[in-house]
């Protein structure tokens, strides 16, 4: 991608993970990763990235305010960018419905407005991290809200510290496909994953039925998130895996306030 079309430097930062690429006129570059536990690689890499394409403007989209201030902090003292915080000084351009939208997290917003951005149809837009949402937006791109629920780690933790016996377990990297030759857990541990990810797969299940039957059609459907691929690469309803959906909603909204 030509250098001279990345004019911003965009980061999601979630309740764990962060996620930072370089966006313009042609879109994305591919993002990096990292973990929320430490700013100090991400903002290494801001850095790098700003360097590289001569980029003076940083946008960030954020649920967890201790590491945006950590984060704020450290770019600050290079005193060579500008920062932007997306819901603040750049807008999210979509409309709800909801009864109180001053709650609602921008990462949900933005999943919203990148998948309608992408589609520019109806969508169901599942979020598989640290918590799991799965929400609906309309074709003419109204945000309607949807259902938030505990994710894979969340409840694994959970049965661990509130039973006295349960082990704390390795999440699987992939799961049992041939549900035929393996529908049950053989041991504890194979237990408590199949009964995490199938409550996670089952509840996205019945939230796109559910959605599907108000809308009176059934929308297209886009996952993303950090247990995305482990809980729907192979799933008849879900359409795509965009691991990068958060930033191309930042992308549209950056874009969208500059043309006003």
């Amino acid at each position: 991608m030509n250098s001279q079309s990345l004019q911003v430097i965009l980061v999601s930062i979630g309740n764990t993970r962060a996620r930072v690429a370089a966006g313009g006129e042609t879109g994305l570059e591919p993002s990096q990763v990292f973990d929320c536990a430490d700013t100090g690689p991400l903002a290494a890499a801001i850095r790098e990235l700003a360097t590289r394409h001569s980029i003076t403007e940083v946008a960030v989209a954020s649920v967890n305010k201790p590491v945006t201030s950590a984060l704020e902090r450290l770019l600050a003292a290079d005193g060579t960018m500008t920062i932007k915080r997306i819901g603040i000084d750049i807008p999210i351009p979509l409309q709800n419905t909801l009864s109180d939208d001053s709650t609602v997290g921008q990462d949900r917003l933005l999943c919203a407005l990148g998948a309608f951005a992408r589609s520019k149809q109806a969508c169901i837009i599942i979020d598989a991290g640290t918590a799991v949402t799965v929400d609906f937006v309309d074709g003419e791109g109204v945000f309607h809200g949807g259902a938030i629920a505990p994710g894979l780690a969340m409840m694994r933790d959970a049965l661990h510290e509130k039973t006295a016996a349960l082990p704390k377990v390795e999440i699987p990297r992939a799961l049992q496909q041939d549900a035929a030759k393996a529908p049950f857990g053989k041991n504890t541990a194979e237990a408590i994953n199949l009964g995490i990810t199938s409550a996670v797969i089952g509840l996205a299940h019945h939230l796109i039925d559910r959605y599907a039957e108000f809308y009176a059609a059934y929308p297209r459907v886009v996952a993303t998130g950090g247990d995305a691929a482990l809980l729907f690469e192979n799933d008849a309803l879900v359409e795509s895996i965009v691991p990068d959906l958060p930033l191309l909603g930042m992308l549209t909204a950056w874009e969208l306030a500059g043309e006003e």
